[in-house]
């Protein structure tokens, strides 16, 4: 978190000069000029979004027309909006650091885009109201994306929340005891270790890209992310209706076995 291109390429400097060498794979989220992968930015946010599309398909949720609410509208939760509000979903409201706002007919997401990038929030926004920051759980929405900070999603707003759809952008937005609220409410919570995981998963293409010097184009970049995301979100989704759980127990489940699998095979070395 409050990193950029420019503090990782100083901290692969930092790096290198103490090593001898230039390193480019020692940190990922670098400018494109210095190693950096294309699409890494916007990562994140689009595997949000593809997870979020999968999601929908399965709960009968038609993508167009849904509405869309997203807490945090910086390099996850933008560009979550954004590709959700191109695919027909409008988003009817945001919230970040500095207010929130709302508008039912949905916002001008580039003009916002672009507001919060010479404003450095939606505060002010023209194309929108004014809504009080605890009104914004309470919206009316059939999608909800977590995309700020941990913890935001608690026993204490959670009953308030209409979404069908809550897509974790960011790490942990959800308490405990908010998400069994959730799901005794039959609200379906797509966990942050699979949702948000576009990001990690570019970082790996980045490192790979670094120690072969050989760098793929952004649609190659993003076809290989929605196709990775795509298996996962289908692989938990099958251990969940199995086991008849919830997809962040699902998560767990998919992990341990994949762990105990590889124990297993590998042995135990004395």
């Amino acid at each position: 978190m409050n990193t950029d291109g420019q503090i990782m390429a100083w901290m692969m400097d930092t790096y290198s000069m103490n090593v001898g060498a230039t390193a480019t794979g020692v940190v990922t989220g670098k400018p494109v000029a210095l190693g950096g992968s294309l699409g890494r930015v916007e990562a994140t946010g689009r595997g949000v979004f593809t997870v979020g599309v999968q999601a929908a398909k399965l709960i009968g949720l038609p993508i167009e027309g849904a509405r869309v609410a997203v807490q945090g509208f910086g390099n996850v939760g933008g560009t979550a909006g954004k590709l959700f509000a191109e695919a027909g979903a409008p988003v009817v409201a945001v919230q970040d650091h500095s207010g929130a706002i709302c508008n039912a007919k949905g916002l001008d997401v580039p003009a916002l885009l672009a507001h919060v990038r010479s404003s450095g929030g939606v505060h002010g926004f023209a194309g929108a109201d004014a809504l009080a920051p605890e009104e914004f759980w309470g919206v009316d929405c059939e999608i909800l994306i977590p995309a700020a900070l941990e913890g935001q999603i608690t026993q204490h707003n959670a009953g308030r929340i209409r979404a069908r759809l809550v897509i974790e952008g960011a790490n942990g937005p959800t308490t405990p005891e908010a998400d069994d609220i959730l799901h005794d409410r039959g609200v379906l919570v797509l966990p942050d270790v699979i949702a948000n995981a576009g990001g990690v998963t570019v970082s790996y293409f980045e490192w790979v890209q670094d120690f072969s010097s050989f760098f793929w184009s952004e649609d190659e970049i993003n076809a290989r992310l929605v196709r990775i995301m795509q298996e996962a979100f289908a692989g938990v989704w099958q251990v969940a209706q199995e086991n008849q759980v919830s997809l962040r127990t699902a998560t767990f489940i998919v992990a341990c076995q994949r762990i105990l699998n590889a124990r297993e095979m590998r042995g135990l070395y004395p």
